[in-house]
């Protein structure tokens, strides 16, 4: 019985288990060896500095990942390097672009980038990206949807988390800016998550802000705050092809009605709107154009100096208040404190209010002890 179990067993079957390939490790050892190679260690303040004058794109984008770093080690290396850039900025144009979801603002720059840089000139696009409030995380896809643009060599785009900042803008888009000039790029665009006070913290670091509009969405003014179109240098009604051209340009007078309303802005620039199709490419020459026309006259008026001046004296309030508030939180006595007025409020033995007043008190050193 045991050799007949034996020669039945011997048989080929169907069931038995073949020996295979091996497979090959689903991780790139090659890229793994090379990225703990280059995360070994910072670079020196000077090789970035090297990296950035000549343009070398590894170099440059970590230092901006230098620079929107929050440990203490890398902030005081990123100011000394931001410090060192300095003599290289403000020699390019800085451009705001916003608009409501589904206005086809990424689709925008890529079609204005081209543009830009077919004729010869050097983009960089920094990108923002909200952060999830509940994982803090980000999709960062701008490099995805602007495939044309992301393999343009004379184009950078950089897409950055929000962080929590105000309106969803990069704590450190303006040191990123910087950056950007020194390694000579004329042109920066700024694309905001269109979620509200974001507009106000980009229109505080751009020398033209551009609004970005579509028609056939309902009532085309309905949904615009005043505040943002007082701060638009030019308004264009996007998607304007094939059957929406004529709701295009009805929205177009619609807007520019609008616009007639408003007080003329301090530069002295009466901002237009016009339309255009990022798909097709068509009016994006002549949106170019405005915005040209728009710093030609600024600079011949002396607002453009005037207005940079302003955004300056802005980023260092911003930077007083952002120190104060972390220098603030990280204070090795307030830490506990907070946990324990934390506790109070809870109990309702102290309004809000008093747990505040103490705590600074306690910061600066007028506690009531």
């Amino acid at each position: 019985m045991d050799a007949e179990n034996k020669r039945i067993s011997e048989q080929p079957s169907a069931l038995k288990v073949q020996e295979g390939i091996e497979q090959p490790s689903p991780l790139n050892d090659h890229a793994i060896s090379n990225f703990r190679k280059s995360h070994r260690g910072l670079l020196s303040v000077d090789a970035y500095m090297e990296g950035i004058l000549s343009f070398n794109r590894t170099v440059f984008s970590q230092a901006i990942t230098l620079i929107e770093s929050s440990l203490p080690g890398h902030q005081a290396m990123a100011q000394e390097l931001i410090l060192k850039c300095l003599p290289y900025s403000g020699k390019s144009v800085r451009l705001g672009i916003t608009g409501v979801p589904g206005a086809g603002k990424s689709t925008f720059i890529e079609s204005l980038g081209l543009h830009l840089t077919r004729a010869g000139q050097r983009l960089a696009v920094l990108a923002i990206d909200p952060s999830s409030s509940r994982s803090k995380g980000s999709i960062l896809g701008d490099k995805t949807r602007m495939e044309g643009l992301s393999v343009e060599p004379n184009a950078f785009i950089r897409p950055s988390p929000s962080a929590g900042s105000l309106g969803g803008v990069a704590r450190k888009t303006r040191e990123t800016i910087i950056l950007c000039e020194a390694a000579g790029f004329d042109t920066i665009f700024v694309e905001t998550v269109g979620v509200g006070q974001s507009e106000i913290a980009v229109h505080s670091m751009v020398d033209f802000f551009l609004l970005l509009m579509i028609s056939g969405a309902g009532d085309e003014l309905q949904g615009i705050k005043r505040g943002i179109m007082e701060m638009a240098d030019a308004i264009a009604i996007n998607k304007a092809d094939g059957d929406n051209k004529a709701r295009a340009a009805i929205a177009c007078t619609q807007v520019k009605n609008a616009l007639h309303l408003f007080p003329l802005p301090d530069s002295g620039w009466s901002p237009p709107a016009v339309t255009c199709s990022a798909a097709t490419g068509e009016g994006i020459p002549e949106v170019w154009n405005l915005i040209t026309d728009y710093i030609n006259f600024t600079r011949s008026n002396g607002y453009f100096d005037l207005k940079r001046n302003h955004q300056a004296r802005q980023i260092m309030i911003d930077a007083i208040d952002r120190q104060l508030h972390d220098h603030f939180y990280n204070d090795p006595k307030i830490k506990p404190l907070l946990t324990q007025y934390e506790h109070l409020l809870g109990l309702g033995q102290i309004s809000p209010y008093q747990a505040a007043a103490h705590l600074l008190g306690e910061y600066f050193g007028k506690s009531s002890e």
